[in-house]
């Protein structure tokens, strides 16, 4: 399960929160990190982070840096990970050296950092107890997937913003699980070789109740399969028709859409100057890549409340399961 919230308020600085939730163990993501948007996860929710995505280094989608690197600096239970496009390394080491490193010798706390170009994923591990002085290199990494697991994945898409916008879709693994209706019925007794079935690596034959089965045919008489959750997250992005063709496909099948509406389309002319999007362009990208949801935020303040619920008709119009956050109360 994918659970999401968008931080911040309409009109103001933005984030969001992902928490992929397996029920055995959740992971949580982060994407950028606005003023005053993290408050309220909590230094708990904040210390538990996988992962700390930025789409660029515009002021207000890191404006809310520093408190969490306050809680996470020297974080002992495992590496912060941060990513972002072009530039990441060393914007990040120079926010990490912006503060008076005087009792950092005896500190334990790993940063590695993901910069992403175009054709692969230049990493950096730096450390607390250095003062973040020294890059330690890493091997470079595939662009696609940024991130590969038994749990999820995470793809991305640099997009134009007049340098690049990082997007990115995170996609849950597809679920297995055994039917209990019908194990019942097969008379079979759960056990250790429950595992086993549930195991893509495990093939052959397993011992059930002391008879010898074939897993292949176990897995088809006993498994349900269902797709896992997906959702994506892009913002500050100029939308024209060869951008919509490439998205559209990117994106296609995606449960939940969170896009940036930064103009109305009466100002198309001024987010394409500004590199921007409208709500009736992010709405025509979600319609076509058959998304489930569309949720609109990084509004732009140029307008009043009734212009935002207005873009929100606008949208809709276009792909009627379109939505603001929920707390917003558009």
């Amino acid at each position: 399960m994918i659970e999401h919230t968008v931080l911040g308020r309409p009109g103001g600085d933005n984030a969001l929160w992902v928490r992929v939730n397996t029920g055995q163990q959740i992971h949580r993501l982060l994407f950028d990190c606005g003023s005053g948007c993290i408050g309220p996860l909590g230094s708990a929710e904040l210390q538990a982070i996988d992962h700390l995505f930025f789409s660029h280094f515009h002021m207000d989608h890191v404006a809310g840096f520093d408190g969490f690197f306050r809680i996470n600096f020297s974080r002992d239970t495992k590496p912060v990970h941060v990513w972002g496009p072009a530039q990441t390394i060393d914007l990040m080491q120079h926010r990490f050296q912006s503060f008076w490193w005087n009792l950092h010798e005896e500190q334990t706390g790993s940063w590695i950092v993901h910069e992403i170009l175009p054709d692969q994923v230049k990493l950096a591990r730096m450390e607390v107890c250095e003062a973040f002085a020294i890059r330690h290199p890493l091997e470079s990494t595939a662009v696609d997937p940024l991130i590969s697991n038994p749990d999820y994945r995470v793809s991305v898409r640099l997009l134009d913003h007049r340098g690049p916008s990082a997007a990115y879709r995170v996609d849950e693994e597809a679920r297995c699980n055994v039917n209990p209706e019908r194990l019942t019925r097969s008379g079979l007794r759960p056990g250790p070789w429950i595992q086993a079935l549930k195991s893509p690596e495990a093939g052959g034959r397993v011992q059930v109740d002391g008879i010898d089965c074939d897993l292949d045919q176990l897995r088809a008489d006993l498994l349900d399969h269902s797709p896992g959750a997906s959702i994506a997250y892009l913002t500050d992005f100029r939308l024209d028709e060869p951008w919509t063709e490439r998205l559209a496909e990117w994106l296609a099948g995606c449960d939940v859409l969170v896009c940036e509406a930064q103009y109305a389309q009466t100002d198309a002319l001024l987010a394409q100057q500004n590199f921007h999007s409208t709500s009736l362009q992010v709405a025509e990208l979600a319609r076509r890549a058959g998304v489930g949801k569309l949720e609109l935020f990084h509004l732009s303040r140029r307008y009043p409340d009734f212009i935002w619920r207005e873009m929100g008709r606008e949208a809709r119009s276009v792909f009627p399961n379109t939505k603001f956050p929920a707390a917003w109360n558009l």
